[in-house]
């Protein structure tokens, strides 16, 4: 987003997925002339405490969690920040798990992953969907259970999701652009959330990691995945 922002300020940019457009530069809070349409905060800050109750729900034993975050964006340590600050409430502690690259995270898992009763929380990145197989390799080979912010990774081996219906964001941002071909002003556009959020949980990888899932958590998720 960044490169198209330095090319131009007149040309209207939407974009679906963002965690934190004010912070990333691409919003400002006040309203002005920046031909800058934000669809959506995508991933509220808020999420943070909802992230450690399912955790802390499905692996009951969790004492300790680690958050794959990305230092290098504002959202990432905004984040890390709003799981840190419910996280006495659940009684866990917490580690920063790198992810700029391959290395960095299988170092930081695998050093985590040495003391028991251990869990992750992957929030959303960029870097962490390129490495999202690596992520649930992991995770599988050290037995950790681990919630990830998209269903992607549950669909792809990972025990549970949390987060935004990603395809309606899409559809957000296709209303967006209709929107503007009609003549409205794209700084006039308001910054909406999501508004639908859904709950993923692959039942073969609870299994294997020994979990016995409270029926009142499987009757809440929106997909089981068998």
């Amino acid at each position: 987003m960044g490169p198209l922002l330095q090319v131009t300020r007149t040309v209207p940019i939407v974009f679906p997925v963002v965690a934190d457009p004010v912070a990333a530069g691409y919003v400002e809070t006040r309203r002005d002339q920046a031909e800058m349409p934000p669809v959506s905060g995508a991933y509220e800050y808020s999420l943070g405490g909802k992230w450690l109750e399912l955790l802390t729900q499905i692996a009951p034993g969790v004492t300790r969690i680690a958050v794959i975050r990305d230092a290098s964006l504002t959202s990432g340590t905004g984040q890390f920040a709003a799981i840190e600050s419910a996280a006495s409430a659940f009684r866990v502690e917490l580690r920063a798990v790198g992810v700029e690259d391959a290395g960095e995270i299988d170092r930081g898992v695998t050093a985590f992953a040495h003391s028991p009763n251990g869990g992750l929380i992957v929030p959303g990145s960029a870097l962490a969907t390129r490495h999202r197989d690596l992520i649930i390799t992991l995770a599988a080979r050290h037995k950790l259970p681990a919630l990830y912010f998209d269903r992607a990774f549950v669909a792809a081996g990972g025990l549970m999701s949390y987060g935004p219906v990603q395809i309606d964001l899409y559809r957000q941002a296709a209303s967006y652009v209709d929107r503007i071909l009609k003549g409205e002003k794209p700084a006039d556009l308001p910054v909406p959330h999501p508004t639908k959020y859904e709950l993923v949980i692959n039942l073969q990888t609870a299994r294997a990691l020994g979990l016995d899932l409270p029926p009142s958590l499987l009757a809440r998720a929106d997909e089981v995945i068998e």
